[in-house]
């Protein structure tokens, strides 16, 4: 039996950061991983993903993208070769809160237990979803041919963006979204306006449509007037959300039972709960605790979960986790969204800027794009309220957006970011014009 400081369970990006994090502050940690260290966000995910949409050809984003991920990858890996860091590539599973078994049934025993296993496809459970012509994300980006017909089951982030990037390269796409608005998340005004957008591109919406079945090279759904439609395709993403990983890892021998969505749930300082324990030895981040499903929300987890087994404070807000969806335009949010806002009963402004009243975006011939900034009322001694939210979309709205989630991270008041002087000519100023109406 090895004996550790502390296991880390999965190398994607809460768990290599948990582990580098851990190491360099002096910390042994052996940390496991059966696939390739990065996770999916790195191999097949996130960073994947944006080689497709920021290049110009199909053909050019596959030659791309295994030259940027294994860049990447190597970088993990150099990561992962801190003196004070012990990578094994196997499953494992729990024998108690303290030990895990991997390999021929080899122990490693560790104060301490981080579960970072991350997510895995959501598929809709329908006829026909075996299909050959069905894949998820991590299928599609290993498509050799660009298809001529593509159909989307589901506008979240992950089908957007994709519908987004293969109608740039040519294919003849199709969204199929059970929902009355695309991207959740994000303010409804705000989708809305994004979707029209990618419809005058050529993308083809049909919104609270229920998939039935998928037959030969046809997707069969109902739509909003119960009458049933047909559609042919040649490949067919399933883009139906993703689930955490748990299976394997015996999480029975700690009696812990699953949230209702398969996440292990967490604590605020991301602890699982175990019987008899006055203060849990177990930690599970990222993905797999169904919070915050974002590779940064996972990295500050990482640092927040190290830093609560080291007795150590820190001031992260997680209840200002930014995201942003890479369409073009991309869009991005901080914060609440307006319906939100009202249903909890909120007082708030909305105040509006316009891309096409910005300078920047008129000389890059970007004027598409709209942002709500969402502000309490006036504080007493303070001048203009706080920032409760901002919700864009347009050229590079992820950055604006950003720049919003610092703000109000500081509690930052629109008065004082009034006052911020702003470089011109930038976007960035489209932020700040917002606060001088």
């Amino acid at each position: 039996m090895k004996k550790t400081d502390l296991i880390v369970i999965g190398a994607g990006p809460g768990g290599y950061k948990a582990a580098e994090y851990a190491a360099k502050r002096g910390l042994k940690v052996t940390i496991f991983e059966v696939g390739e260290v990065g996770g999916t966000c790195l191999n097949v995910g996130c960073i994947p993903t944006k080689t497709f949409v920021h290049s110009t050809s199909f053909d050019e984003a596959r030659e791309r993208m295994v030259q940027v991920v294994s860049q990447l990858r190597q970088g993990v890996e150099g990561i992962l070769s801190h003196p004070n860091i012990t990578l094994v590539r196997e499953k494992v599973s729990f024998v108690d809160a303290h030990t895990v078994r991997y390999g021929d049934g080899d122990l490693v025993i560790a104060d301490y237990i981080i579960i970072a296993t991350g997510s895995e496809t959501k598929w809709l459970s329908i006829v026909g979803a075996d299909s050959p012509r069905v894949v998820d994300s991590t299928g599609l980006l290993r498509l050799g041919i660009l298809p001529k017909r593509l159909c989307v089951i589901g506008a979240g982030v992950i089908g957007m963006e994709f519908a987004s990037v293969f109608q740039r390269y040519g294919s003849e796409v199709t969204v199929i979204e059970y929902l009355k608005e695309c991207l959740p998340a994000l303010d409804g005004d705000i989708a809305k306006r994004l979707r029209k957008t990618l419809e005058k591109r050529g993308i083809t919406f049909h919104m609270q449509c229920a998939v039935k079945q998928i037959v030969d090279e046809e997707v069969v759904f109902e739509d909003k007037k119960g009458q049933q439609v047909r559609i042919a395709a040649d490949v067919i993403l399933m883009a139906t959300g993703r689930k955490p990983r748990t299976e394997g890892l015996n999480l029975e021998a700690l009696g812990i039972t699953l949230a209702p969505n398969g996440a292990i749930p967490v604590d605020d300082n991301f602890c699982v709960a175990l019987r008899g324990a006055e203060r849990s030895p177990l930690y599970a981040i990222g993905d797999v605790n169904g919070r915050q499903m974002l590779a940064h929300a996972a990295e500050m987890q990482a640092i927040h979960a190290v830093n609560h087994i080291l007795d150590k404070k820190d001031g992260i807000r997680f209840d200002i986790m930014p995201a942003a969806i890479f369409t073009e335009p991309e869009a991005a949010c901080v914060g609440p969204t307006e319906d939100q806002l009202k249903e909890q009963g909120v007082a708030y402004t909305c105040q509006k800027a316009f891309w096409r009243a910005n300078g920047k975006a008129l000389a890059m011939g970007e004027t598409e794009g709209m942002l709500k900034l969402f502000v309490s009322p006036s504080m007493e001694g303070r001048g203009g309220g706080l920032i409760l939210g901002c919700h864009a979309y347009g050229a590079h709205a992820a950055d604006i957006v950003q720049e919003a989630s610092v703000l109000m991270c500081k509690n930052t008041t629109v008065d004082e970011l009034t006052d911020m002087v702003h470089i011109h000519p930038t976007l960035g100023e489209i932020l700040k014009s917002v606060t001088e109406q």
